[in-house]
């Protein structure tokens, strides 16, 4: 008898209370100190709380007391404290996160940098995702940006490249590279992890500069959603079109 695949978990934001699939979510846990803490991972041993809100909206849910409330009902207990910095420590996190992926995947031999090599990889229409720093030049993007729509055969689309909330030495360390400025992935399953991960970064930071920064997002195959050290970031999503043969549901883990 062939099991049952189990994908996509959900979970429920504990201030919003709408469910959404996990990988989209943030997972705080109490550290052994009693803080709370995210587990951008969801790596974490013990029972955790999932956050589906923006910077802004957990910033007010924690002003007003409300992120405390809900918190004591996840864990079941009063007994925690919660970081003034709390916000700052999980959009932190998620960078961090974005940014090891990002070097993971430069290790394995799918992403280009340098303007020259992007360029050909776009107009031969090997391109799956373009990025930039936040300080790459306007005309260097939009140069770029042309030879993916003519390699893609979608002149006159708006489709162009993700400008990254971070500037080019922060890029560089992320992939341990000299000046890194633009960056193209040349491989589908690479994009998708990429545009996973960077988009819950970016949907966390919201467009308010004053919580962190910002940039605009598209991709040739997914069209990322308001988006530097070396470990295991978000995994690959599913991209064959198949709705999972099981959806699970958990509130806390």
């Amino acid at each position: 008898m062939t099991e049952a695949l189990v994908a996509d978990p959900t979970r429920t934001c504990i201030l919003s209370r709408e469910e959404a699939p996990r990988d989209g979510l943030v997972r705080l846990v109490l550290a052994p100190d009693g803080r709370v803490l995210p587990d951008v991972r969801a790596k974490a041993p013990g029972r955790g709380a999932w956050i589906g809100v923006d910077a802004a909206a957990l910033a007010a849910a924690q002003a007003k007391g409300k992120l405390r409330g809900a918190l004591a009902r996840a864990f079941k207990t009063g007994d925690f404290t919660v970081p003034d910095d709390l916000v700052q420590l999980i959009a932190a996190a998620l960078e961090r996160n974005a940014l090891d992926r990002l070097g993971l995947e430069a290790r394995s031999g799918t992403v280009l940098t340098g303007s020259d090599r992007i360029g050909e990889a776009a107009r031969a229409g090997k391109l799956h995702a373009l990025y930039h720093a936040a300080d790459a030049a306007e005309d260097g993007r939009r140069k770029l940006a042309q030879a993916w729509r003519v390699g893609s055969d979608r002149e006159g689309s708006d489709l162009g490249g993700l400008v990254l909330p971070i500037p080019r030495p922060i890029l560089s360390m992320a992939l341990g590279r000299e000046n890194v400025v633009h960056i193209g992935v040349t491989d589908r399953m690479a994009a998708g992890r990429l545009s996973d991960a960077l988009d819950r970064w970016r949907r966390f930071i919201g467009p308010d500069p004053a919580e962190a920064r910002q940039g605009d997002a598209l991709t040739d195959d997914l069209i990322a959603a308001p988006c530097a050290t070396a470990a295991q970031g978000a995994s690959a999503p599913d991209l064959s079109g198949h709705e999972p043969a099981v959806t699970t549901h958990e509130e806390f883990e």
